[in-house]
């Protein structure tokens, strides 16, 4: 990977712009809300920006905003508008305060990334309290099972919770995120986890010193799941056997097609639905990871830049009620990828065709997002194309082939990129990645291939199909290495050739080599203590290392490789040959990184077999958490999330929950929506 240095092509292309810039002019012709200031908390405002240029353009609008008393923040970055009649359009900005009271400012700024001129405008808007007295309010927000609270002020010092309880009693009071006081305004939460169409009671605690101090109670009511939405269903077919702490399940279920079937949702332990995120306008959206405090990181479709790939061009930051905080898309990330000199960041749509040799570009989001590096940053995976000469990977066609490598990027807490890692900068062989090897089961993509991207650079003159190389699937920031030293490393993992690499990030200090890889036929020996005929994992989902990085590691390990031995390329060495049957498993090991060994905690059949997607959890009771994503064998019940209870001197753990429902992406057991696991 890199730090972001300047190259030379970039302040070539910064001078071009400048010059460019003295003949060109951007001007802002409007900003204006869709509601007059003042509104109070909670209010949608939909912002309309207007521009002009005279180059031909396009124009990109990036939105700002910024709190009382605080600095702007980047909450929807540079996309390109639409032109209608001679002006430009912004792409829709809807912003949703639900914070703070006071005065907010919202700036947008335009820019020709032609002629790198930019302009910027910025207005204000009043923001009132919900709260006018010495009473909470709470109201209801575009997600009926999630409602806006607010709170008196409260001394500083102090902190303030919300509890909220069905006022039957019957579940458990569910607490939020703790936040700081501020004497001079109000505070204000969104409250998640709730039954449709029941009654709540809820009231604040103030603590000081320790002491909570309660507030008034208010109540309120949630509505019923909409009819226009198709939500999942889900069997228990083994109920909770123990007292369970994370009782609430966030599921992703899968997408079909460009379109998702059902919304992501949480349920409880026996499958009823407490909430749901379904965007308007529908789109496809890959749940990546639930963050603190009530707000999620998700990859959803829509255009950004280019005007023929829509699959999953955005990185977003949503809330409970389904607003987004915070937005990224692939176009701008390329840019800023470009302009610290790494060529393979291009646009598909802007590489001549047919590609040469040595061509790449960004295709679109993949797989994963993480935000648990330090200083608020954010880590996210991205298919990346590269034309390599014909027979490259076995192919026999004759022809230049597109290979499907992978990136990922490090957004600082502006989610401007400020580091990367690209596996093609690292496939020259041992002990990096190898450009040769091609995936372990002979995986490709072709036009159109659900489950593959869109590919931007195959096509006359081009092999038609392309090998899907790695398939990276998950990444995990790890604090401290396996001998308890500091490291800030990344996992990275390769489901398409069975490897987990560790990258070399050392906090944004590091070379970006791989340090090592974890999996057959790799530098590590297997502890094989039970004996088990094919003891790695393969085709592997949601890697990480438990206990804030102290360990095991946990894997969903699918098995493709053990069940359907390669055939392939990738069969030609004995460490590959599986052995032709078995389940999907969940797995726990130690890593010794000195001895380059790993031996099992827990390696357990789990009696189906899902060949792509799931997850794998340890949670705070000492039992395990894996889903079974896609077990294709249970039409229409083909998802299982599993609770293991290991076995004390074996590898093998007690069922202890099974929860059956619709295919899926990935799962997570928590205790609430405010509380998300480390991994």
């Amino acid at each position: 990977m890199r730090e972001a240095t300047r190259s030379p092509w970039y302040i070539v292309a910064l001078l071009m712009g400048l010059c460019a810039s003295a003949h060109a002019t951007v001007k802002i012709v409007g900003l204006t809300p869709s509601v007059a200031s003042p509104q109070v908390l909670g209010t949608s405002v939909t912002w309309k920006a207007l521009a002009k240029d005279s180059n031909s353009g396009p124009l990109t609008f990036q939105f700002q905003e910024s709190a009382p008393g605080a600095s702007l923040t980047v909450t929807r970055d540079f996309n390109v508008g639409t032109m209608k009649n001679g002006t430009w359009h912004a792409p829709t900005y809807v912003w949703v305060p639900t914070d703070v009271e006071g005065q907010h400012t919202i700036e947008v700024v335009v820019k020709d990334f032609t002629s790198g001129e930019t302009a910027s405008m910025s207005a204000t808007y009043m923001v009132t309290p919900l709260v006018t007295g010495s009473t909470p309010v709470v109201v209801a927000t575009a997600n009926p099972l999630v409602a806006l609270f607010g709170s008196p002020s409260c001394p500083a010092g102090s902190t303030i919770q919300v509890k909220f309880q069905p006022q039957s009693g019957t579940v458990p009071p569910t607490v939020t995120s703790a936040q700081p006081c501020n004497p001079t305004s109000t505070s204000n939460f969104e409250i998640g986890g709730m039954y449709p169409s029941t009654t709540y009671t809820m009231f604040a605690q103030v603590i000081a010193g320790g002491k909570p101090t309660v507030g008034p109670s208010v109540t309120f009511t949630t509505g019923a799941l909409p009819t226009n939405i198709p939500f999942p269903t889900f069997t228990q077919a083994m109920p909770p056997g123990d007292t369970n702490p994370n009782a609430l399940l966030l599921l992703n279920p899968t997408q079909e097609g460009s379109e998702p079937v059902y919304p992501s949702v949480a349920t409880d332990l026996a499958g009823n639905i407490v909430w749901y995120y379904w965007p308007v306008p529908k789109q496809t959206i890959v749940l990546t990871r639930p963050l603190p405090g009530g707000l999620m990181l998700t990859l959803e479709s829509g255009q950004a830049w280019d005007p023929n790939n829509k699959h999953l061009q955005f990185l977003r930051e949503i809330d409970l009620a389904g607003n987004v905080v915070k937005e990224t898309n692939i176009g701008v990330v390329g840019a800023q990828l470009l302009a610290m000199g790494l060529t393979d960041a291009q646009e598909c749509a802007a590489v001549p065709k047919p590609p040469i040799v040595g061509a790449a570009c960004l295709d679109n989001f993949n797989h994963d997002a993480i935000m648990t590096l330090p200083n608020g940053q954010t880590a996210a995976l991205i298919i990346l194309e590269k034309i390599f000469p014909a027979g490259t990977q076995g192919d026999t066609t004759g022809l230049p082939v597109d290979v499907l490598g992978d990136m990922f990027v490090v957004l600082d807490s502006n989610w401007q990129v400020n580091w990367y890692f690209d596996s093609f900068q690292h496939d020259g062989g041992a002990p990096q990645l190898d450009i040769s090897r091609a995936p372990v089961l002979g995986e490709t993509c072709v036009q159109g291939q659900q489950g593959c991207p869109p590919l931007g650079l195959i096509g006359s003159g081009i092999a038609p199909k392309a090998p899907d190389w790695l398939h990276s699937n998950s990444l995990y920031y790890w604090p401290t290495d396996s001998d308890g030293g500091a490291s800030g490393d990344i996992l990275m993992s390769y489901r398409n050739q069975d490897w987990i690499g560790k990258i070399d990030y050392n906090n944004g200090t590091g070379t970006g080599n791989i340090l090592w890889l974890l999996g057959p036929c790799g530098p590590f020996s297997f502890n094989n203590t039970y004996n088990d005929p094919w003891p790695w994992n393969s085709s592997q989902h949601e890697v990480g290392i438990e206990n804030n990085g102290a360990g095991p590691m946990t894997i969903f390990d699918n098995g493709d490789t053990r069940v359907s031995p390669p055939t392939g390329p990738g069969s030609s060495t004995g460490c590959m040959a599986g052995v032709g049957s078995g389940d999907s498993r969940g797995m726990a090991l130690t890593v010794d990184e000195a001895n380059l060994q790993v031996s099992p905690v827990l390696s357990d059949d789990l009696g189906v077999y899902s060949p792509s997607s799931g997850s794998a959890q340890l949670l705070n009771n000492g039992y395990y958490f894996f889903l079974a994503a896609q077990v294709l064998t249970h039409p229409g019940t083909a998802s299982f999330s599993i609770e293991l209870k290991p076995t004390r001197g074996t590898e093998t753990g007690t069922i202890m929950l099974d929860l059956q429902g619709t295919t899926a992406y990935r799962g997570w057991r928590m205790p609430n929506l405010y509380s998300p696991p480390i991994t």
